[in-house]
């Protein structure tokens, strides 16, 4: 049975039964906040602009307000005086199969969560809230794609979302740091494993190691030339965490406690996210939520430490080594929803001789659309690239050869969105262009470098 074939069995076989116990599971996942948004959409419709799937499609069914307008109305038949009594004058509708399926529509195949809605709502709705905790209650009532529920499964299972073994990992590790220390001509260069007290533990996409280990070996190069105590870990080093798509708790904080065992396992000062916007969201400003416990230790972006870094002059680069034109993306849970902004522009602007802005750019940045877990949905392959259309102008309009993005969600729809509309960039993490620019010399040692532990 394919992935579609699954999940339409499964809405097919809905109880009564399944329902009450969704609208349950529902109302557990609203609070004060987000019942008040189901009740303040003044339908003014400014929204619609905001968001990729409707510039694209511009179907009624992708408004963001539309969207909030399936939920609110379940909410409205079943907890509201108003929506009882007159079903009809208040937009209310029973949470019965169709409207299941309508939920499942709206929540997973219209909308990656970028928030962009959100930050254009006139009366200050945060939509993307009220939709998570619709795509929660879906989730829990099984009604999640199959293939982003495997996503999770697997990282659940082998601890990272790729089922890399660790016998792989770490021989994927020794390779990489014998290509390293060729390439900066220095043969004590490490990436060093499960450094008891290292001041960074430094945390990965499995994609690199899988697929794109020239951006974990650049991330490795600015460490080395910074003079960094740094390690990765041996188990515990996957920085993603899907828990924050499939919108389960459960789900989330059990992913995100590997990396807090990790640092409590080597016993770290700071936990470094590597180049990935949900990953660090879930990291900095979710895991606590999930897990009910304030991390002992400092989380950051490797964005935010590779800044610190050039400030604190550890970092030298020759921005006339990168002549091509360059623009940056801006992941939504990098920036919009995750507050990182000025880091990456700063380093891009020192290391490039020719950087251009999207417009708009920053929190107005579109999503490129591969946000959400839409990426490990196959359902919506089609709906997916063709909301990337937006992001694929953008970048058109800035005439740049080289793209920026850094989080490799995005940089995986980057590439279809670059083989799909024909744009001819070339696409690169932070780090990748840093470790292009970097001026060779003597890494200091951490002594020299004068930098204070984190902890």
């Amino acid at each position: 049975m394919s992935e579609i074939d699954a999940l339409e069995a499964r809405l097919a076989a809905l109880t009564d039964e399944d329902l009450s116990r969704g609208l349950d599971l529902f109302r557990a996942k609203l609070g004060g906040a987000e019942a008040a948004y189901l009740q303040t959409c003044v339908r003014c419709g400014l929204c619609a602009d905001a968001c990729h799937y409707h510039r694209t499609d511009g179907e009624l069914a992708s408004i963001p307000a539309h969207k909030l307008a399936q939920v609110a109305a379940v909410f409205r038949a079943h907890y509201t005086a108003a929506g009882r009594l007159a079903p009809g004058l208040t937009g209310a509708r029973r949470f019965d199969r169709d409207m299941v399926r309508a939920w499942v529509d709206a929540v997973f195949g219209r909308c990656s969560l970028c928030g962009r809605c959100s930050l254009n709502c006139t009366t200050g709705i945060h939509i993307s809230a009220v939709l998570r905790a619709a795509r929660g209650t879906l989730t829990e009532m099984g009604l999640i794609p199959p293939d982003l529920l495997q996503v999770v499964a697997t990282s659940l299972e082998t601890g990272n979302n790729m089922g890399i073994s660790r016998e792989d990992w770490l021989e994927t590790v020794q390779w990489i740091e014998e290509e390293m220390q060729q390439d900066v001509g220095d043969p004590a260069a490490r990436i060093p494993v499960d450094k008891q007290g290292a001041r960074v533990l430094f945390t990965v996409n499995p994609r690199e190691p899988k697929f794109f280990p020239l951006c974990l070996q650049a991330s490795a190069t600015v460490f080395h030339a910074a003079g960094e105590d740094w390690t990765v870990a041996s188990e515990g080093w996957d920085l993603t965490n899907y828990g924050l798509f499939s919108a389960s708790p459960a789900h989330g904080g059990a992913i995100a406690a590997n990396l807090m065992a990790s640092m409590d396992r080597l016993g770290c000062g700071t936990l470094v996210i590597g180049e990935c916007g949900h990953g660090f969201a879930a990291a900095r400003w979710e895991a606590a939520e999930w897990l009910q416990k304030r991390p002992g230790f400092r989380i950051v972006s490797f964005l935010e430490l590779m800044e610190e870094y050039f400030q604190q002059g550890r970092l030298h680069v020759d921005p006339a080594k990168i002549t091509e034109r360059a623009t940056l993306h801006d992941p939504c849970n990098t920036v919009r929803h995750g507050g990182i902004v000025e880091p990456q522009r700063a380093i891009l602007r020192r290391c490039l001789a020719d950087f251009v802005e999207m417009t708009p750019n920053r929190a107005e940045n579109f999503c490129c659309g591969g946000g959400g877990g839409q990426l490990s949905m196959s359902r919506y392959r089609q709906k997916r690239l063709q909301s990337g259309g937006v992001k694929a102008e953008q970048i058109r309009r800035t005439g740049a050869r080289l793209v920026v993005a850094p989080c490799h969600n995005c940089i995986d729809q980057l590439m279809e969105l670059n083989r799909e509309y024909k744009l001819g960039v070339v696409i690169k993490t932070v780090a990748e262009v840093v470790a292009e620019a970097l001026v060779r010399t003597t890494a200091p040692s951490r002594e020299e470098s004068h930098v204070p532990d984190a902890r």
